[in-house]
Order: C-alpha cells, then structure tokens, then sequence
C-alpha cells in the first residue's frame, strides 16, 4: 500500500470514530453491537422505551382501583371512628365502634361460624379440586371438553349459584335432593332450613363452586412436576397413592400455598350464598360476620358500626395472608 493510500485509510477511520473532547460520543453516533454492526443511541432508546410507558397502559386500571377501591377502603377507615350521620354530620366516637362489634349479640358467635366455614369449604375444594385435577390431567379433546364443563360453576353468578341450590335443597319429600336420599332409604332432610344441617348445605355449595378454580390451579401446577419422578417411583414399586403422596404432592407445594391463601380468603369474606341461602337463619346458625355486618351497618342504619366490622375483617384476612405467607418462608429455610 502506498503512502497515499496509508493517509486515505486512516482519514476515513478518524472520520467513522470522530469524538469530541471528553471522549463521549455525540448524539447519534455509532457503537458497536455484539454482531460487529454499529447501533446509534437513538436506535438503543427506541428499543429501551421509556420508564414511564408501561405506567402509561397501566393508568386506566390504576385510575379506577384508586377510585372504586382504594379510596372508598380508605373513607370506611375513617368512618369507622365516626358516628355517621348522613347529612347532619358525622361525630368522631374513637374505638367505641369497635366496641359495639365485639359486643354485640351474636357476633363471637358469627365469628365462630365464619371460622367453620372457611376451614370446611377450604380443604373440601381444595381436596375436590386435587381429585379432580388428577382425574383430568393430560392431553385430548374429551379432556378439554369435560374440563370446561367442570369449570362452569366458576363463571355462573353467585346469584344464579344460590337459587340453584335452593331449589334442590327444597325441604320436602318430592325435592331435587330428597329425592335422591329416598332412592337409597334415608328420610328427607331439611338441609338450610334445618339448624342441625344448614351450615353443612351451605359448605356444600361453597365447596361445589370453588372446587373448579382449584382444580385448573391445580392443573397448572401438574404441568410442572418432573415426570422423571413418577418414572422412578413406579420402578421403584410406588402405588399410585404413595406417587401421589411423595411425588404429586412435594411438587405441588407452592400450588398449595397459594390455593390456601385464596380460599381462605373466599371463606372468611362468604356473604352471597349465606344470604340468599338462609340470611344467618335457622335460628341463626348460619350467621357469618359478613351478614351482621350488613345488618348493622345497613338494616340499623348504623355506617360507623358496619364499617368497623368491614376494617376488623380486613385485618384478619391480613394478618392470615402474613401468616402463611412467614410460615411458608421459614419451611423454605
């Protein structure tokens, strides 16, 4: 190469890598990718976005949380310090609401029943939902199609849920499911008009409508476990019952967990089956904390009271989810 071109090369490699004096780039010069091609700042910006565009979709969603949740939770907290009097004022009253809900009739009561409830609908759906997911795991159109029909309870309207469920549990000799209990010689049962059996018929229908949520949950979680495992403990001579116990189950931890949280979460806030049900009858034996908070708050007009009742149940719905939530971090370490 001559001199000529000596001096050529080493213009046009002075002019491609031209920086100022600092030593930065200037605004939309090159730099080297990982392939050998050159990529301007500019290029890098678009792809990176911008910090503030995903809170740019999210700000719809945001904007309505904030006003049909987030503000009302926080205007029932300051209500239930208050004695809420539409239109004359409200009078602040301290802790006395509070009081009013742990005193008044029935409440330890309701309290006791909600706790049932929970535990009950619970570990039915939970367990249900296992069966079932077990039952329906793997690939096929007949699958799918029995799976979505199995789902159906969720997507129904609690509301539609509940008359359906009344209607079978009507009382009498000729009733859906007195029917059936005469085919195989029992007597006919009141079922929720029975203080003796009301809060099992209300279990029942909880445990009927969430056992699919589960169940697809569930099945999620299936899809996850190391089928490697079930190879080997079949070798190994495990029946279907010990894979299941030390192969499905260790797997499905986390699944459990979560499940745990949210369906305790659905039985310590059940308020629609209960009172389209039964309204806390016979006798108040279904009464949960959801129904006397409605009726205080709303029957006897008495805002404050209700919302300290609703502040009370959200605390402990809180302290449940931190609960499971420590013990689930302490089992891990």
């Amino acid at each position: 190469m001559t001199s000529v071109d000596q001096v050529k090369s080493a213009a046009t490699t002075a002019a491609g890598s031209t920086t100022p004096a600092d030593g930065r780039p200037e605004s939309g010069s090159a730099t080297a990718a990982p392939g050998g091609r050159p990529v301007s700042r500019r290029v890098r910006s678009r792809r990176g976005g911008r910090w503030w565009t995903p809170w740019l979709f999210l700000a719809p969603a945001l904007i309505l949380f904030l006003y049909f949740k987030f503000i009302p939770m926080a205007s029932a907290l300051a209500m239930s310090f208050q004695d809420v009097q539409p239109y004359l004022g409200n009078r602040w009253v301290g802790g006395e609401n509070y009081a009013t809900v742990l005193t008044s009739d029935g409440f330890r009561e309701a309290a006791w029943h909600t706790v049932v409830l929970a535990v009950g609908q619970t570990l039915g759906s939970m367990l249900l939902g296992l069966t079932l997911a077990l039952l329906m795991e793997g690939q096929g159109r007949k699958l799918g199609f029995v799976r979505s029909a199995a789902f159906l309870p969720v997507v129904v309207p609690i509301a539609v849920v509940a008359e359906l469920w009344r209607i079978m549990y009507h009382p009498t000799e000729d009733g859906m499911l007195n029917s059936l209990l005469g085919l195989v010689g029992f007597g006919p049962s009141g079922f929720i008009n029975d203080p003796d059996s009301s809060m099992v018929s209300i279990m029942v229908t909880g445990i009927w409508r969430g056992a699919p949520y589960d169940m697809m949950i569930f099945l999620a979680g299936l899809a996850g476990v190391d089928r490697g495992l079930y190879e080997a403990a079949k070798v190994d001579g495990a029946s279907r019952f010990q894979r299941i116990r030390h192969v499905t189950v260790p797997g499905l931890r986390a699944v459990l967990t979560i499940l745990f949280i949210l369906a305790a979460i659905r039985g310590l806030r059940v308020f629609t089956e209960v009172f389209l049900l039964t309204n806390g009858g016979p006798d108040g034996s279904t009464e949960v904390v959801m129904t006397v908070i409605y009726k205080l708050g709303l029957e006897q007009n008495r805002l404050g009271v209700g919302a300290a009742g609703a502040v009370l149940l959200f605390l402990a719905t809180l302290l449940l989810t931190v609960g499971v939530h420590l013990f689930r971090r302490r089992g891990n370490e």
